[in-house]
């Protein structure tokens, strides 16, 4: 997962302390690495580094990265390695110097790295689909052989993109000479939208971003989210256009963004990520009364924080029962879905989490989380709930058993690491150390989702099912033998070696 930002400022604005502003707001999209490139007067200004956007940008990064249009990008890596190599946004000169930060995974970023050396001559740096990416647009908007190029060609080289191109993306780019440049998978599994305002010299300014939450804190107006498929031009002068490039577009987001990745004071494709997950806990509240019954012997609902917590409290409303804060959060640990190996997750769960024993205390306690994925952390939780004193723990999932690979741009873990892959929802309980277990249904979660606009969601790592229709067995079992824990500290321990020099 990543978070992706653009800025298209008034003349002679420098816009390096806004996408910063907003890199920081979507810090919860990337902890990995972060990057900001800059556009002035022809010349491109690049910072990008391993970690938090507070450590990656000092005072005299900032002061290089003069100009009024740019792109940021946070990143968790989804694909490559951790290198700061694999650090974003990326560049090619040719044709014309191009920029891009990406947010998705190509599921056929093998078969483009082989078109791009063979039948593109075009040379990748790194092991990153986004550079790929890059690559395939660059060659699209080469093959038009012109000096000077128009708004046409360059929706014409983004329909070239999603004919050669599948998975989930979402971009944003900036060309040199020409303007900036976003675009969306043509199943809109990705999420972006773009904003306006006008500056105090009269000038229209526009923001891309990931979530509306980085065009609300920097002070634009939110217009829409991109369209499946759809892409966004802005010229140096100014004017905006959009243009559908996809054959058949299908708006099928990914409902992950909805349980767990977005903040919850994001809209996206029109759907209140806060409202969706109310309704989710009012929907699981009403399966634990048909499941357990009106006696179901809760004494008091506690959420795991953060992100279960709007789900907790409704919850708890729906079925009348006391709502608590029974865990501490120390906010300066990172999110331990992400962490790489079992005894680096127990160690940050305890870390992370300190439990008010007086809330515990001889009490049937139910644990919401917004998902269970390698049931690590759920572990941890249940066992620090009865060290805390409580009578009985029962926990709930807001969100169906996550049993199978996630494609399109969330790093989820290898299958074989998935609690739920191959066990019962008894023995999830049993290995949990839970003394119930009860699980969001499928329907409920795409109930409490879906509108008039969006019918459909992605739902592949509860379902199996993939929107794109072309992931292949083979290619499944290359993700799981490419991110279950051994492998991932192979590459941690191959990239501790790279010493790469970034521009400043």
């Amino acid at each position: 997962m990543c978070g992706i930002i653009g800025i298209f400022g008034a003349p002679g604005e420098n816009v390096n302390q806004l996408i910063y502003d907003g890199l920081t707001v979507l810090q919860h999209r990337g902890q990995d690495a972060a990057g900001i490139m800059t556009y002035d007067e022809g010349t491109f200004h690049l910072r990008k580094d391993n970690g938090l956007v507070k450590d990656v940008f000092r005072t005299r990064n900032m002061r290089n990265l003069m100009g009024s249009m740019g792109v940021g990008h946070v990143r968790y890596p989804t694909a490559g390695s951790s290198s700061s190599a694999q650090a974003q946004p990326f560049y090619v000169n040719s044709p014309y110097g191009i920029v891009m930060a990406h947010n998705g995974n190509l599921v056929n970023a093998d078969e483009l790295a082989e078109e791009i050396y063979r039948q593109d001559l075009r040379h990748v740096n790194t092991t990153s689909d986004s550079e790929i990416l890059l690559n395939v647009f660059a060659h699209e908007l080469q093959s038009k052989h012109k000096l000077n190029i128009n708004k046409d060609d360059v929706f014409e080289a983004v329909s070239g993109v999603h004919k050669r191109c599948s998975g989930g993306y979402a971009v944003v780019s900036m060309i040199s000479g020409y303007g900036m440049l976003a675009f969306r998978d043509p199943w809109g599994l990705r999420p972006v939208v773009f904003g306006e305002r006008t500056s105090e010299s009269g000038h229209k300014e526009y923001i891309i971003a990931s979530e509306t939450v980085a065009v609300d804190s920097a002070g634009f107006n939110v217009i829409r989210d991109l369209e499946p498929g759809e892409a966004l031009f802005i010229d140096m002068e100014g004017n905006l256009s959009t243009q559908q490039c996809a054959e058949n577009p299908v708006y099928s987001p990914c409902i992950f963004e909805h349980v767990y990745f977005a903040r919850p004071d994001s809209v996206i494709d029109g759907i209140s990520v806060y409202q969706a997950r109310l309704k989710m806990g009012e929907k699981l509240a009403q399966k634990i009364k048909r499941e357990w019954g009106e006696d179901h012997g809760i004494d008091v609902v506690m959420p795991i924080p953060d992100t279960s917590r709007t789900s907790a409290l409704e919850l708890a409303e729906e079925l009348g029962v006391p709502y608590r804060e029974g865990f501490i959060k120390n906010r300066y640990i990172g999110r331990t879905f992400i962490m790489p190996g079992q005894k680096v997750r127990k160690k940050s769960v305890r870390q992370k989490l300190n439990a008010i024993s007086s809330e515990f205390q001889g009490k049937n306690v139910l644990l919401v989380d917004d998902s269970i994925v390698r049931g690590t952390t759920s572990g941890e939780i249940v066992a620090m709930a009865r060290d805390a004193g409580a009578k009985n723990v029962y926990f709930a999932s807001a969100s169906p058993e996550v049993r199978y690979a996630y494609v399109y741009g969330i790093d989820m873990p290898s299958p074989t690491e998935l609690i739920a892959n191959g066990r019962t929802v008894d023995e999830v309980c049993e290995y949990i150390g839970a003394d119930r277990l009860i699980y969001q249904s499928l329907q409920d979660m795409v109930d409490a989702v879906v509108t008039d606009k969006v019918q459909q969601f992605d739902t592949s790592c509860f379902s199996g099912k993939y929107t794109t229709g072309d992931v292949t067995e083979a290619y499944l079992i290359s993700i799981d033998s490419s991110r279950n824990d051994g492998a991932q500290s192979k590459k941690k321990g191959a990239d501790s070696g790279i010493d790469l020099h970034n521009a400043e």
